[in-house]
């Protein structure tokens, strides 16, 4: 499918705009090649019959021509404009909605797979560059192929030996041109874009990320990732460009030299004996339509550059069109009670081949605090993330209280459950509002909420309270305090199931027993499931589930596991051993 009806896909109505406007340019283009042949008819006539009155007048009237021929062509060129910049904004617009209408119906798993910065630049940066080729390359394109076919009559109109010499001079450049718009580097686009996308990913993360870094003096190594992508950004684009390099030098020689090609065949003709006399207007025409000809070929070259950077845009928007939402059931069930079960679930990420959890069975009783640990890589965040569906399993099932997680309706879902995870993400807007977030709660609940959070020193250090603008004024949070708004959300919504991935990952020594305080308290009478790395935290939970690979390979409680000996044992051991490293450290 060519990249304009994939477009009209968005257009409605306004694909007419859109065909009107490629008319338009259509004539406009031969409108502009008037003025040379025009400008061949004045010399014509002056050379053959000098300044008498009757040449003079009949030179006259073709120079009014050529004139009205020019402003006839640059209004039409501006109408023409005037209906694809309307359709092209109407059709970025549509774009738009069209992405965000579908996203909203996809599961939380694509977005965390995705990230904020690649979504952006896909939806924003595409959408952009199909506006620019439907606003101006695409009726700029028409025009120039107008133009280039009218030309390339006039080559053979008038001398067709000077037509020939030209002519090769736009084939070796058109050569050239190919190299650097063929198809084969329709792979090297897409990888240059790829890597222009990741770096605009993580230069979101990173900014995001400056004022907590630069007022709690955290390190930035978490931060590296922006400075791979980066150098991964450089070696494409670097890559990009020495490939380029060659061909670009030729054409650009080339086509700003194709006079060399008419006076050297002038050359030829005169030493074969030909009369000056005959020759000299024709020459003076190609020589006059030389750099028009320079022009067109050029605009040819980075129009085409803009409809393959337009055609990779809605590529992108197309994958994310073609991303299938979840199916939802017709006849939604509700459950009967929070108890978990994991029955033979197998799962396998979208787009991968390697499965990363394999035939996992389990239940988790209703009112029970289970914890998953192991090793980076293991499987304990994927497997947690199945929970709410934020993926669909690739076999087996999940059931809450006995109905499967997939005939149930996501709002059903949704409401079963709070989350407090790892990475914190709040709204720019106040404290109350964050922890509110659209429910409909007093400020004295929000008040409880986050006293119940271990959020009171906290709060009581703003002037403005839980009034205060997270991002305004220099009031930045760090990772713990943010965290423990997101406890303070948990406790406002009230739901029957905790997922906890890493709650407890920026406390420090000084108020982890206040986070574990606030953690027991939110999870009293919830059935409970925790990560984390911090194995001091889950030592008095009902049951520990330890995986490797995909696989859980041992379970029990905290004393249990102990004396199994294996590797629940052996991670306590190294815990034990880093902690003690540390207090050594700090009594150095």
């Amino acid at each position: 499918m060519s990249v304009l009806k994939s477009l009209f896909v968005f257009a409605g109505r306004h694909r007419y705009l859109t065909m009107l406007s490629l008319f338009l340019s259509m004539l406009s283009g031969l409108l502009f090649v008037l003025p040379f042949v025009m400008t061949w008819a004045v010399i014509q006539v002056l050379w053959q019959h000098g300044l008498q009155q009757a040449a003079y007048d009949q030179a006259l009237s073709y120079g009014w021509f050529a004139l009205a021929s020019a402003l006839g062509g640059i209004l039409i060129y501006v109408l023409s404009l005037f209906c694809s910049h309307l359709a092209a904004f109407r059709i970025a617009s549509n774009m738009r909605k069209a992405a965000l209408q579908h996203m909203a119906q996809l599961p939380l798993g694509y977005f965390m797979e995705q990230g904020s910065g690649k979504l952006r630049k896909v939806i924003d940066e595409a959408a952009a560059s199909t506006e620019t080729y439907l606003a101006h390359q695409l009726p700029d394109s028409v025009q120039l192929l107008t133009t280039l076919i009218v030309i390339l009559i006039c080559l053979f109109l008038f001398d067709w030996r000077m037509g020939v010499a030209t002519l090769m001079g736009v084939i070796l450049a058109m050569l050239n041109m190919l190299k650097m718009i063929g198809p084969g580097l329709a792979d090297a686009m897409k990888a240059y874009q790829d890597a222009l996308e990741k770096m605009s990913n993580e230069a979101v993360e990173y900014v995001r990320g400056i004022p907590v870094v630069k007022t709690f003096q955290q390190t930035v190594f978490s931060f590296e990732r922006f400075h791979a992508a980066i150098k991964n950004y450089e070696k494409f684009a670097l890559g990009y460009t020495r490939q380029m390099r060659l061909p670009m030098t030729c054409f650009s020689t080339i086509v700003n030299a194709l006079f060399i090609f008419i006076v050297g065949c002038l050359f030829l003709l005169l030493t074969s004996g030909l009369d000056v006399q005959g020759l000299f207007p024709d020459f003076m025409f190609y020589l006059i339509l030389s750099p028009l000809v320079a022009l067109t070929t050029n605009k040819m070259m980075f129009a085409s550059e803009n409809t393959m950077m337009a055609k990779d845009g809605l590529t992108r928007i197309q994958e994310i069109l073609a991303t299938s939402p979840l199916h939802e059931p017709d006849a939604p069930a509700s459950p009967q009670g929070f108890e978990i079960t994991f029955d033979h679930v197998s799962f396998t990420y979208p787009n991968s081949q390697q499965e990363v959890l394999h035939d996992i069975s389990l239940t988790i009783p209703e009112g029970m605090t289970v914890a998953f640990v192991g090793h980076s890589g293991g499987g304990k965040s994927t497997l947690v993330s199945l929970i709410p569906r934020f993926y669909d399993v690739s076999r087996g099932s999940i059931r809450i209280g006995g109905v499967d997680i997939r005939q149930m309706d996501e709002a059903t879902r949704m409401d079963l459950m709070s989350f407090v995870f790892q990475d914190a993400h709040l709204l720019n807007k106040s404290i109350a509002d964050n922890v509110r977030m659209g429910y409909d709660v007093s400020d004295q609940e929000i008040l409880q909420a986050l006293k119940d959070a271990q959020c009171e020193e906290m709060i009581d250090a703003f002037p403005e309270g839980v009034k205060t603008l997270i991002g305004a004024k220099g009031v930045y949070l760090s990772g713990g305090e943010r965290q423990r708004i997101c406890l303070a959300r948990a406790f406002v919504k009230k739901a029957p199931i905790l997922l906890l991935d890493e709650a407890t990952a920026y406390a420090d020594s000084d108020n982890e027993q206040a986070m574990q305080k606030a953690l027991k308290r939110l999870a009293k009478g919830k059935t409970t499931i925790m990560i984390a790395h911090r194995l001091s935290t889950i030592v008095n939970v009902d049951r520990i589930y330890v995986l490797d690979q995909g696989r859980i390979i041992e379970s029990g409680r905290h004393a249990e596991l102990i004396s199994q000996n294996g590797q629940y044992a052996a991670m306590w051991k190294s815990y034990q051993e880093s902690i003690d490293w540390k207090v050594g450290d700090e009594h150095a």
